[in-house]
């Protein structure tokens, strides 16, 4: 039997299995295989007349090696990230999500600042300074940070890892595609429109990247509807999670107490972004100049 030919290493092993699944479930025959230095981890295929149909795959995985595709694979093999005694969950593979998006890694690091004051005996300066104020209060204070404030406040684990979760994993993706200044635009926009909503609604106690996180949820959707070359989707099945956890947060069924107007509003705030964003990049296109 011929031996399989190396087409693209990796320094990681994660990115090498992830390509390899994907590649596989494209009916590409592939292996992960160990590599000589500088990159030791491998991609080989068994079959060397299927090279000219893997590499504009192995390109695009390249491009962009965090689109949720590549991801889904893996989930669909089973892969585990393991092999010649080491793990792709190292701290290199925890780095990562975080290269190239400050943005995205500096708003991280203000929560876990921030959740950890919170969680070891700071609760009451953390709500003392960070939470928004009633509206008559805001105009005499005029202490406006105060409307975005809130996003950064967790006030239990779960809320803090499951908004942790999403915000690096689509905010990188967007930070990547888009630049800095447009992820710092879309948490300001939907941090303020979201915290405001909810506060006109129930008052002043809340707090949480949530509003921020069901607006990058919204653009992705709907950016991946308008823009489908631009190669950032959410798959139907978080598309119907997001929904129906937004229902039920509604119908008051679940054993938290949701910011469901947060939720509304960042929703509908990051598909408004989306919308306006193909609007300007259909404006800026090449044949309307």
């Amino acid at each position: 039997m011929a031996e399989p030919t190396t087409v693209v290493a990796f320094d990681q092993e994660q990115p090498a299995r992830l390509l390899v699944d994907y590649l596989n479930s494209k009916r590409i025959h592939a292996v992960y295989v160990a590599s000589s230095e500088p990159h030791r981890h491998g991609v080989a295929l068994f079959d060397s007349a299927q090279i000219d149909e893997a590499k504009p795959l192995i390109e695009g995985f390249i491009t962009n090696p965090y689109h949720q595709k590549y991801q889904s694979a893996a989930w669909k093999h089973g892969t585990q990230f393991t092999g010649n005694g080491e793990t792709a969950f190292n701290i290199n593979g925890m780095k990562a999500p975080f290269r190239g998006a400050p943005v995205v890694t500096a708003i991280f690091a203000l929560c876990s600042l921030i959740f950890a004051l919170y969680s070891i005996g700071f609760a009451m300066p953390v709500r003392y300074y960070l939470f928004i104020q009633p509206f008559p209060i805001l105009l005499d204070t005029q202490q406006w940070w105060r409307t975005i404030t809130p996003a950064l406040v967790h006030l239990s684990a779960l809320h803090f890892v499951f908004n942790m979760g999403w915000w690096v994993y689509l905010g990188s993706q967007v930070e990547r595609k888009l630049g800095s200044v447009f992820l710092f635009a879309l948490f300001g926009v939907s941090a303020i429109s979201s915290n405001i909503s909810q506060l006109m609604v129930s008052g002043p106690y809340f707090g949480g990247l949530s509003g921020v996180v069901y607006a990058l949820m919204g653009f992705v959707w709907w950016i991946g509807w308008l823009k489908p070359n631009w190669n950032m989707q959410l798959s139907k099945p978080l598309v119907g999670f997001m929904l129906l956890w937004l229902i039920l947060g509604y119908a008051d069924v679940l054993w938290v107490n949701m910011a469901n107007t947060a939720h509304l509003i960042g929703l509908i705030s990051g598909c408004a972004l989306a919308w306006l964003v193909s609007k300007i990049s259909d404006l800026n296109a090449p044949n309307n100049t």
